[in-house]
């Protein structure tokens, strides 16, 4: 299987493996939670979205493999059957619905797998969170809550906007009040499920080279101090709307502050000291499930 395409509740990530490592292709901004929320079934232009991005893949490669995650478990017996009926009529692929076990197992074997010691996971989505303590090869704690950064933008829909009137800290007052959380704490906080790093090299978000750890795709670090004043700045001063007039996908950036805010409210929770913001998803656990 050389391709991995992961649909999330509002990203789709698209991995290529070359046989030794996995490569960001592209990501495409589909609203799948976003629109769910409003209609209460998957929007027709969505799937539509979807089939056409599936179907332009093919045209070079063939071996595709195709999950989904947090919006597609939450479908109902029925719809699920018509979608997953409709995608392998219209693309000739299985799509594959990931529960939130084995997406958090996934992806923390390809985002802690080098890392020796304690260490946090934040695997973000539109419909959900988990969070992972892991220690050397084994996860010591889970917690899961189905609710993700999109859920909160419909309760801070101003966070969208050029410069937001809610504060940075009443909304990691309201993540913290909805969020389970791990018992244990953990120094180092990686961020993954999501497009992290993108995020804080295009933000102004400052960093420096990852210290902690050698992993070539875990490249950069910041420590929790500075995350926080650059938040803070985030959530203030930097225009939204210039950042995404200089973006091919600029409605990618309309839940950017919520995830900021889940980032310091989790971090906080676990006592962090440094956070590792990365790109990776489930592809890699998934190379290693398939081989």
């Amino acid at each position: 299987m050389n391709l991995i395409v992961e649909v999330g509740s509002t990203v789709t990530k698209v991995d290529l493996f070359d046989g030794n490592i996995v490569k960001r292709l592209k990501e495409v901004t589909i609203l799948f939670k976003k629109n769910y929320l409003i209609a209460n079934k998957i929007k027709e232009d969505d799937f539509n979205e979807l089939i056409e991005l599936i179907n332009n893949l093919k045209e070079e490669y063939k071996e595709i493999y195709v999950c989904g995650t947090s919006i597609f478990r939450s479908l109902d017996k029925q719809e699920k059957q018509l979608f997953l009926e409709k995608f392998k009529i219209l693309t000739g692929y299985e799509f594959h619905i990931i529960s939130q076990e084995d997406e958090s197992k996934l992806t923390v074997i390809g985002t802690c797998g080098k890392v020796k010691g304690r260490v946090c996971c934040f695997i973000a989505g539109g419909g959900s969170t988990e969070i992972v303590v892991y220690e050397d090869g084994k996860i010591l704690e889970q917690a899961f809550t189905n609710i993700g950064v999109i859920d909160v933008l419909k309760e801070f829909p101003d966070l969208s906007n050029d410069i937001p009137t809610s504060s940075l800290e009443e909304v990691i007052k309201y993540v913290r009040s909805k969020l389970n959380f791990p018992k244990q704490t953990a120094d180092i906080f990686i961020l993954a499920g999501g497009a992290h790093e993108r995020f804080v090299r295009r933000s102004g978000f400052s960093f420096e080279k990852n210290i902690l750890y050698d992993d070539i795709n875990a490249p950069i670090m910041m420590d929790i101090a500075t995350r926080q004043k650059d938040t803070k700045k985030y959530y203030e001063e930097t225009s939204l709307d210039k950042i995404k007039a200089s973006d091919a996908d600029p409605k990618w950036w309309d839940a950017t502050r919520v995830m900021c805010a889940f980032v310091l409210a989790i971090a906080f929770e676990i006592k962090a000291k440094y956070i590792i913001p990365t790109n990776i998803g489930m592809a890699q656990g998934i190379i290693n499930e398939l081989k």
